[in-house]
């Protein structure tokens, strides 16, 4: 039984299963803390609350850049990698610009990563400030936020 028990702690999540406990998260802080308090805070505390849900969390995480040969290490930084394949950015603004979730693709690129999340905790309703962003992510079985794909679309967003 303890083998069993053990080998249930170390199972990979599915990054749709991380994305919802993400979200859950992230509801249940800004529910306590509410909205107008400076990114950073939410980063912090996001961060702490995830770790103890049993998530590997990396904050400012640089995001490397090949072109043509070169590398670089520096330039880009996400906010949050939860168990090494979520992104997540965080804003705390009134209103997204466009260039937020643009800026999250390119991440998921560079990274290739199939999934980030964009969470505005300066929305009155968080609802109404989360953003999906999918970058050649095809296996939505098990997401509880459901998305609109384009047919024949490499990336999308919801």
């Amino acid at each position: 039984m303890m083998a069993s028990h053990e080998g249930a702690k170390t199972r990979r999540k599915e990054v749709e299963e991380v994305a919802s406990i993400v979200v859950d998260t992230a509801l249940q802080l800004h529910r306590d803390l509410g909205p107008g308090l400076l990114e950073s805070v939410y980063e912090a505390v996001l961060a702490m609350m995830l770790e103890k849900r049993g998530l590997k969390v990396e904050r400012q995480k640089p995001v490397p850049i090949a072109y043509q040969g070169i590398e670089i290490n520096e330039g880009f930084r996400l906010d949050l990698l939860v168990d090494d394949q979520l992104i997540v950015e965080l804003k705390s603004v009134e209103q997204v610009h466009p260039v937020h979730p643009k800026q999250l693709l390119t991440y998921l690129r560079l990274m290739n990563l199939p999934l980030g999340l964009l969470i505005n905790f300066g929305s009155p309703l968080l609802k109404d400030g989360l953003q999906r962003v999918v970058n050649k992510h095809t296996n939505f079985a098990s997401s509880r936020l459901r998305v609109y794909q384009k047919q024949g679309g490499e990336h999308g967003q919801a």
